[in-house]
């Protein structure tokens, strides 16, 4: 049953007056012509490729660019769409062939693909932003790893429609790695033309403008506020998207978020908090769909001396109030990761750790430890995240309080979070939330537990885990040697304890007025498929 929108709270209208960008573009349009979304993430950038981009903003890459291909769709768990990880398709090739040694992958490019300035895009531009990718560094080079993809001269052009991709070893990562993000197709003559000596890759005007072939273009971006995206009506990636203009506004409130879509005047909510999940559901749509490969974590970082000793590390992890915080945090929606079994059985993962609530093991550990009397510290958390950062920092602070570890709360603005979490890794202890985006156990190692990984926020090193790593990273999963294998990565990394697992989270979406969502493992809206409809 849909809400009355003459009883909706009072305070709905007077909220949306408050936004300055509300009157400059009308949140409820008729027809499909515009749909309107709210959101707390902060975009940052147009560029994902850019060092510091957060999070947030890979939604330009998904809206705005083709990759040579995608995943394609089935029914996600709790309703609505996701993903598909166990199917490849088109995108901007229209084929492609592997080489029975699985060394060379030739992709031949829609004939018909253009850019938005109506420029043909051609194995050529491909090269280009796969060099790109793989030479800027930081985030982007690293995910283009994981899949093999390492240097310029493993990408080839053919002709204007054939790009080859040549292999140093056969990866059951390498064709989903470029169907995630990363690997975007860029107007490369128009990149050239406004690169310069310092800046070769055109980070600066990528920074600010889209040019691409993908779905939509971003013709407005008022940073802090919003970003207004038109169709492309020329795109061949895949269906021509059902509405016209899609405005993605930034709203921090989660409060105002929900009044918004509650009332009407926005048609999508998108990642709100799950006690909002919760209640919106009794009257709207709301999608919580598990989030594959994601944790929600407590991160002690082994640059700071306290958590170098695994005494504090053990005690921290029995002090953690879990059950408490999957309440007051998830409102009990996603899974549980305590209280499970110390013995390994299988290579499932998210997995529950060995670790639960028990202050007098807690205690125990802290008086083994080299900090008897306790320490002090710092618990960090993102404003973007405090839905539940929040929370859960809150009930961690005086859990840890009673083994005598003083915690300050820290709250980092999340336009900077990236970057002091996770590029500078500067905070001893904090929350964090890694899910990733090639749905394998050791891809999840690669980037949260391999040193000087993006995602390793805790500065954790260990050798066999590295090891580990390396060796089953490209290995078939049916391999006789990759369980045990993943079985002993777990055993170490539950027991050394750099990252604690707290639960598996969900993504919530609130729909009011609108149809076709689906969820992707990147945790960002893609606006492709959305539709407004009447409420």
């Amino acid at each position: 049953m849909q809400p009355n929108r003459r009883t909706f709270l009072s305070t709905g209208a007077a909220t949306l007056a408050m936004l300055p960008f509300a009157r400059a573009l009308p949140a409820h349009a008729a027809g499909g012509d515009t749909l309107v979304v709210v959101s707390g993430q902060t975009i940052n950038s147009l560029d994902l490729h850019r060092t510091g981009t957060n999070r947030a903003s890979y939604q330009i890459a998904v809206n705005c660019y083709d990759r040579l291909v995608t995943f394609g769709t089935k029914d996600a768990p709790g309703g609505g769409l996701s993903y598909d990880y166990s199917r490849i398709e088109p995108e901007l090739a229209e084929s492609w062939t592997i080489s029975e040694d699985g060394l060379t992958l030739t992709f031949k490019l829609k004939p018909d693909a253009t850019f938005q300035d109506g420029s043909k895009v051609t194995a050529a531009d491909a090269k280009w932003s796969f060099d790109r990718a793989v030479s800027v560094g930081g985030f982007p080079t690293t995910q283009m790893k994981a899949g093999g993809l390492n240097r310029p001269e493993q990408f080839t052009v053919v002709d204007d429609e054939t790009f080859v991709v040549t292999l140093d070893r056969p990866s059951k990562l390498s064709l989903p790695d470029l169907a995630v993000p990363v690997p975007f197709i860029i107007n490369s003559t128009l990149a050239q033309a406004n690169a310069t000596a310092e800046d070769p890759w055109a980070t600066e005007y990528l920074h600010k403008n889209t040019i691409g072939s993908g779905a939509f273009k971003v013709v407005r971006w008022d940073q802090g506020q919003q970003v207004v995206y038109e169709r492309n009506e020329a795109w061949t990636g895949g269906p021509v998207p059902p509405v016209r203009r899609i405005i993605v506004r930034e709203v921090p409130s989660a409060a105002t978020q929900r009044a918004l879509v509650e009332r009407g005047d926005v048609q999508v909510a998108f990642d709100i908090p799950d006690k909002d999940a919760a209640e919106l559901a009794e009257k709207l749509t709301v999608f919580s769909t598990p989030i594959e490969n994601c944790i929600h974590a407590l991160c002690l970082n082994s640059n700071f001396e306290p958590f170098q000793d695994a005494n504090v590390r053990k005690a921290v992890a029995w002090a953690v109030p879990y059950e408490a915080i999957f309440n007051a945090a998830a409102y009990g929606r996603g899974a549980p990761l305590w209280g499970g079994s110390e013995e390994i059985t299988d290579i499932s993962w998210p997995r529950p750790s060995q670790y639960a609530t028990d202050m007098e093991k807690a205690a125990d550990y802290m008086a083994q430890s080299a900090f008897p009397d306790g320490f002090e510290t710092t618990l960090s958390i993102s404003t973007d995240l405090a839905y539940w950062m929040e929370p859960a920092a809150l009930l961690i602070q005086e859990s840890l309080a009673k083994i005598g570890i003083t915690a300050t709360l820290e709250k980092i603005p999340g336009a900077n979070w990236r970057t002091a979490a996770l590029v500078e890794k500067t905070l001893p202890m904090h929350l964090e939330n890694f899910g990733g985006w090639l749905n394998t156990p050791d891809y999840y190692f690669f980037w949260a537990y391999q040193k000087d990984k993006l995602f390793n926020s805790s500065n954790y090193y260990n050798e066999e885990v590295e090891r580990l790593t390396d060796e089953v990273l490209h290995v078939a999963m049916d391999d006789p040697d990759y369980a045990p294998k993943i079985a002993r990565m777990f055993e170490i990394v539950l027991e050394d304890l750099p990252r604690i697992p707290l639960y598996q989270p969900a993504l919530n979406v609130a729909v009011h007025g609108a149809d076709g969502y689906q969820f992707w493992f990147h945790r960002q809206l893609d606006i492709r498929s959305l539709k407004t409809v009447e409420s």
